[in-house]
């Protein structure tokens, strides 16, 4: 008996459909000698092997607002830059060692938050006492702007001291009362130590404004470099102010002080530079002397000390000129000019115009305010200075800080 299959999913044809529903032995004889039956199944996919897929390049739709011409038959296109990706600088460079101050509390103890610190200023303060703390404004104005003046001053450092000489071609105008609160200003916020160092060749009267602790002087210092090997050993050479300040006394024989050179400067400076992050230089009046040469050659930023009469002005614009003709060109114009008001004179001249003048010549402008604790020519102490005054001093003391690279490179 003839058998027919059908295709899964595949209809058969009418004549085959027919044959079946016929009596067997009918089915026989109306089968045709020869049947055909056209079945046609779905395609079959292909799947890529594993080794093929690890290789295969895979295809992207181009922008065409970044195509400017594609090269038919060919392989490579232009693309049209739109610009750099922009960067955050202040995020964290991936791989970089991290800083001592990323161990924080909150980082290390577990469980531990972040609590805000208590406000300063009245209002703040009394408003976060009577809310039981749960209330808390944020510091005021004026101790914001305390704030952000300490870490200007605090500017951290990397690569060894910071010089920075006061100078000016004419004494009496306050260069060491300028040096001395410079430096107090400095050591009362930062966490490291100043110096300032009296290399007056005239008899200078820098450890006079601090209370004296040693009779040791720079030519002390320059004896017994060899000697030095601590830190310990460098301050028995040195006197310590309420802020921090260590002041080098000059020589007090005028014979010795004349005789103190750029040699002896050198060897004072590099014993400094083990020890201090920033070392301020009472300079003398004269400029053409060779402790100035070294000086200069050391400098970071220079400050310009000016009274406010006429001829005081002059003669600190002098400075700035010679400066400039000496190859101190970048030094002059990134300097700083402090105007002190102290000085005889100042009210019979309009400070505003010495300000415009040297506003054309130096980086930064600041006026020192006449202060009756200063005008005494005694030891300063820098807390018992009018709040203008320590104001003024701190200013100053900024912006000679920003005024220093922050790096140096070996």
């Amino acid at each position: 008996m003839a058998t027919t299959r059908r295709s899964k999913g595949t209809a058969a044809s009418p004549l085959l459909e027919n044959a079946v529903l016929a009596d067997d032995g009918d089915l026989a004889g109306k089968l045709p000698e020869s049947l055909s039956i056209d079945v046609k199944l779905p395609a079959q996919v292909r799947r890529k092997p594993a080794h093929e897929a690890a290789v295969a390049i895979e295809t992207s739709t181009v922008d065409p607002g970044i195509v400017d011409t594609v090269a038919l038959g060919t392989t490579s296109i232009e693309v049209i830059h739109t610009g750099p990706v922009p960067i955050d600088e202040e995020a964290p460079v991936i791989g970089a060692p991290e800083t001592a101050e990323a161990l924080t509390a909150e980082r290390l103890i577990t469980g531990r938050r972040a609590r805000k610190a208590a406000p300063e200023g009245r209002w703040p303060a009394f408003v976060y006492a009577v809310s039981l703390h749960l209330v808390n404004l944020g510091d005021s104005r004026a101790v914001r702007e305390r704030k952000e003046l300490d870490a200007r001053i605090a500017k951290k450092f990397e690569g060894g001291t910071r010089f920075v000489p006061i100078l000016t071609r004419k004494g009496g105008v306050g260069k060491t009362t300028i040096t001395a609160i410079l430096g107090m200003a400095m050591a009362e916020v930062r966490e490291d130590q100043i110096i300032a160092v009296d290399a007056n060749p005239d008899r200078g009267t820098l450890s006079e404004r601090v209370n004296k602790q040693t009779r040791a002087t720079v030519r002390d210092a320059v004896t017994k470099a060899a000697a030095i090997t601590s830190f310990n050993d460098f301050t028995e050479l040195v006197s310590r102010d309420e802020t921090r300040l260590d002041v080098l006394a000059s020589d007090t024989d005028p014979m010795l002080s004349e005789a103190f050179d750029e040699n002896d400067y050198n060897v004072v400076a590099d014993l400094a530079s083990r020890f201090y992050s920033v070392m301020l230089t009472d300079c003398g009046t004269g400029i053409v002397h060779s402790v100035m040469r070294a000086t200069l050659q050391r400098a970071d930023a220079i400050v310009i000390v000016s009274g406010g009469s006429i001829d005081e002005a002059r003669l600190a614009s002098e400075t700035l000129t010679w400066l400039e003709a000496n190859g101190y060109g970048e030094l002059a114009k990134n300097s700083v000019v402090a105007i002190n008001t102290g000085t005889q004179g100042t009210n019979l001249v309009k400070l505003e115009e010495i300000e415009a003048h040297f506003q054309s010549r130096v980086r930064e402008i600041v006026r020192i305010p006449y202060d009756q604790h200063l005008a005494s020519g005694s030891v300063i102490n820098f807390k018992e200075l009018a709040p203008l005054t320590r104001d003024a001093a701190r200013e100053l003391a900024a912006i000679v800080a920003d005024g220093l690279p922050a790096v140096r490179q070996a």
